[in-house]
């Protein structure tokens, strides 16, 4: 069995987060906006804001574990509504919804669970919702060597509906296909059905 440890990417390399920095900030960003933070229900908003988007775009190292594929598996392997959470990186506002990723395995295989872990490492880091998409399929290939991968996210974006056009209730959906998933019609639409379900 093959394990390897991986480093959640970083907006910047090797910089740990510094709350009181992100506290005082906090503070200074909402008191030039006009918000006060000197009443009941606010004197703590500076450090809860700092704590909440600390959280936002933190996710933990994980071990993506991989099994040899030693029924020769060869049909599909999807995973459907991966919760995503992540940050537009135009407006740092949330955006969130699901991911759904399937892939047509090689000789190695991975633990189901760690699908979420993989989605959460990408999204959790000021991002576009393209991107993200991308990042998860190529990192299947990367990792895994599968014959075939899709990834499809559908997401709300806090930027489209509560600012500018404030379309509530909309809906994103990006996908990338990769492998035979992409070159193969039938896989692809395989694929694509199963979502449907």
């Amino acid at each position: 069995m093959e394990n390897l440890l991986v480093a959640v990417p970083d907006t910047i390399p090797g910089a740990a987060p510094d709350e009181d920095a992100a506290v005082e900030h906090a503070r200074s960003f909402l008191h030039a906006l006009g918000v006060p933070c000197d009443s009941p229900g606010t004197v703590d908003t500076p450090r809860r804001m700092a704590e909440a988007y600390a959280a936002l775009l933190s996710a933990p190292e994980f071990d993506p574990t991989t099994f040899p594929n030693d029924e020769c598996y060869d049909e599909l392997v999807i995973v459907k509504d991966i919760p995503v959470r992540s940050v537009c990186e135009h407006h740092f506002l949330p955006f969130t919804g699901v991911a759904h990723v399937g892939y047509l395995p090689g000789d190695r295989i991975l633990g189901l669970s760690k699908f979420a872990r993989v989605v959460e490492m990408f999204a959790r880091q000021p991002q576009v919702q393209e991107r993200l998409t991308v990042q998860i399929a190529d990192w299947l290939v990367e990792s895994l060597a599968p014959r075939g991968v899709g990834v499809v996210i559908e997401a709300e974006h806090l930027c489209m509906t509560l600012r500018g056009v404030q379309a509530a209730g909309t809906s994103t959906s990006t996908s990338a296909l990769r492998g035979l998933l992409r070159e193969r019609p039938q896989s692809r639409a395989e694929f694509l059905a199963v979502l449907q379900r």
